[in-house]
């Protein structure tokens, strides 16, 4: 019995280096990540700065034919049950 609590203890010890280990080195790649992402940003920043201001962005307007509302163009006349069946079975659909 003595043993099993000295093993079980062992293990528990392993496991919370492990987890201590494991931490660490999530935060030594969290810092480097940040690290990272810091000096990126200077360097853009830099960069915008010797740039200038930048031109605005135009955006292209598009303009139909008609004067009538997208919604009107996009609408089917709403037929019978009997013309759709019909049109299924010419189209070989099997109802």
């Amino acid at each position: 019995m003595a043993d099993q609590d000295d093993r079980n203890s062992q293990l528990k010890a392993g496991r919370a280096e492990d987890g201590k280990k494991a931490m660490a080195d999530y935060e030594a790649q969290a810092a480097a990540v940040r690290a990272k992402t810091e000096r990126l940003r200077a360097l853009r920043l830099a960069r915008e700065a010797a740039d200038g201001p930048a031109a605005p962005k135009k955006v292209a307007v598009l303009r139909t034919s008609s004067p009538k509302s997208p919604r009107s163009r996009g609408k089917r006349q709403a037929g019978s049950l009997s013309d759709w069946l019909k049109d299924q079975e010419r189209g070989g659909h099997r109802t």
